[in-house]
């Protein structure tokens, strides 16, 4: 195998505590994570020496060893001694530094990719494990796309949740940095780990019912210095959402429905600014673009 085309998925977190500094400088998190329906699509070919990455989509998005996908390329030509060079074509759809874990997807594909490519055969456990040396999200993508996500991300402990609702994402065009963000945290405002009775959610209003308690500790902080985020949850409201979150560290806001919301009600009241996505949920992997790989969803 010479060449390789994959997809991306984005995530968001139903809800996200953030429980403590570790001795190691990261924080413990205790999170559910949801995969979803937006894609950033990636082409791998074996080339005779180097890694080079061409990005389609977003011309400031660097294309250097600052980059997720060029450091878990270098990581797997290192560790396993691989020959020859990789070049990779991005298309970038997901917004970056956006709550949505489109970064580290990108890498979980680079090292999925190179792993079929070089004939690896990695189990989804090695994967998990070559992945958090890059980030601590990467993990997730090598799960089911349902998982509760502790320690520093590390910890993946697969759930079952309902993939009949619609999830509408709002991004307002705004970059904020996950350090910065951990930086900014208030840890005296956040609470402990929440007690979650793991019963039957069946549906969107079991969901719902079981973590509309539970908040995503970035909120406020991120509301307090930016108003737009508090007025993209009431157009999300306003529009018939059940419940409205922030995604990761932000600034995506999310709203999910029961059913399809109507594209032209929203038209009228969201800014031409905003970037919006109707997706679903999806359970994993879906990294074959050809529909050999099943996944979840509608």
């Amino acid at each position: 195998m010479d060449k390789i085309e994959v997809r991306a998925p984005a995530k968001i977190n139903l809800f996200l505590k953030i429980l403590g500094k570790r001795k190691d400088g990261y924080h413990d998190i205790f999170s559910w994570f949801q995969a979803v329906n937006l894609f950033d699509y990636l082409i791998f070919d074996k080339q005779e020496t180097g890694t080079t990455l061409d990005i389609e989509g977003r011309e400031d998005l660097l294309a250097d060893k600052s980059n997720l996908i060029i450091r878990a390329a270098d990581l797997m030509f290192q560790r396993f001694g691989l020959s020859g060079g990789l070049k990779i074509h991005l298309k970038k759809n997901i917004p970056i530094a956006a709550g949505l874990g489109g970064g580290s997807s990108d890498a979980a594909s680079t090292i999925y990719a190179i792993s079929r490519l070089y004939e690896l055969n990695l189990s989804s456990e090695s994967m998990m494990e070559l992945g958090l040396e890059i980030g601590t999200d990467l993990p997730f993508f090598f799960s089911s796309g349902q998982a509760e996500v502790t320690g520093r991300g590390e910890a993946i402990k697969k759930i079952f949740l309902p993939l009949n609702y619609y999830i509408y994402l709002i991004h307002p065009r705004l970059m904020i940095s996950t350090a910065e963000s951990y930086a900014r945290l208030n840890l005296d405002l956040t609470i402990s780990n929440p007690n979650i009775k793991f019963t039957c959610r069946n549906n969107l209003d079991d969901l719902v019912g079981e973590i509309k308690g539970i908040g995503n500790d970035f909120e406020r902080l991120h509301l307090n210095s930016y108003p737009v985020l508090g007025e993209i949850m009431d157009v999300l409201k306003r529009t018939g959402a059940v419940l409205t979150r922030m995604s990761g560290s932000g600034p995506t806001i999310f709203g999910l429905y029961k059913d399809m919301p109507e594209r032209e009600d929203l038209q009228k009241i969201i800014r031409g600014d905003w970037q919006a996505f109707v997706v679903w949920p999806i359970t994993l992997p879906a990294w074959d673009q050809s529909g050999f790989l099943t996944f979840g969803g509608r």
